[in-house]
């Protein structure tokens, strides 16, 4: 049954796509909903929070790292989840290495490594393309250019360009495509819901399919927020120069976070312009959704919305 709020607001609530479906991350609960051929399955769970057992990782600018590998991982986790779900005919073989930890410790310890494994991939393949690929490329120019300032303005550049052009790849890939409509949905549904309308296929279809809070945006805020703190620093060395950004990188992260924050949490002028260069890049990582990706957007919300109105708002 489709809820409706009170008034406008901007939520907590976020998401993610996943294969033929989405996740939604509420105060206290996460929903995965994935349509399958005999209908749409969901999935919902307590979260558990690493800054409740530790609470000084909860605090401004370190947040923000660990938040970002929690994300990940449940991420990882819930993609996984979605991929089972498919057709038997449209699922691969898991790979030997998959079946021999499986073997060795067990269907549920083995799927809490896979996901570990992949969350530090995930992350060594973000930091080697985005970070330390930009930071050699930059390099080449350190004969030509004497300046810090003007080569870490280079390096950015370069970092921009190697993400745009990744997105751009990405984008025309057939099942990216599909998936980003779903990336679509959440976004859709989620402001629907903000707007304290009912959540209705009606309602959702006609709303932007860009968000403040897209993972798109915040990513790009890293890059700007990166040519901002690796300027700060100099080092002549190309070996010194990489462990340099790998050391501050938690740093960028964190503030990047707080940025995003701050600029879910209002909406004016500055927070309009803040978020204008990520908006226009969600056109690559968001597509239209139909009207089946939307009512499994709705679904999931709906699982996560908390029982006390308001308990969710930022």
């Amino acid at each position: 049954m489709a809820k409706k709020n009170s008034g406008s607001f901007r939520t907590s609530i976020g998401g993610q796509a996943l294969i033929e479906g989405i996740m939604m991350r509420g105060p206290k609960l996460q929903a995965v909903a994935v349509r399958t051929p005999d209908g749409v399955v969901t999935k919902t769970e307590e979260l558990k929070f690493v800054k409740d057992k530790y609470p000084i990782l909860g605090i401004p600018l370190i947040r923000g790292a660990v938040t970002f590998v929690d994300s990940m991982a449940k991420g990882v986790s819930a993609l996984m989840y979605s991929a089972e779900l498919l057709p038997e005919e449209e699922q691969g073989e898991p790979d030997k290495l998959d079946q021999w930890i499986e073997k060795k410790f067990g269907w549920e310890k083995a799927q809490k490594i896979i996901i570990t494994v992949a969350v530090v991939l995930g992350i060594a393949l973000s930091v080697g393309l985005f970070m330390l690929l930009p930071t050699l490329l930059a390099g080449l120019f350190t004969r030509f250019v004497s300046n810090t300032i003007l080569r870490n303005l280079i390096e950015g550049a370069v970092r921009i360009t190697i993400f745009l052009v990744y997105l751009t790849a990405v984008s025309r890939m057939k099942d990216v495509k599909r998936m980003f409509s779903y990336h679509g949905a959440e976004h859709k549904t989620i402001h629907c819901y903000e707007k304290g309308l009912p959540l209705t296929v009606e309602n959702v279809r006609i709303q932007p399919r860009e968000h403040p809070r897209c993972g798109t945006s915040f990513l790009f805020v890293v890059m700007i927020v990166s040519i901002l703190v690796f300027s700060l620093v100099s080092w002549q060395g190309a070996l010194m120069r990489i462990v340099l950004r790998i050391a501050l990188l938690p740093l960028v992260v964190g503030i990047s976070y707080e940025i995003n924050r701050f600029t879910g949490r209002h909406d004016n002028a500055f927070t309009a312009i803040i978020s204008a260069p990520g908006r226009a890049l969600q056109k690559l990582t968001t597509n239209e959704p139909d009207d089946s990706m939307i009512e499994v957007a709705i679904e999931a919300l709906e699982l996560v919305i908390p029982a006390e109105e308001g308990a969710d708002k930022w």
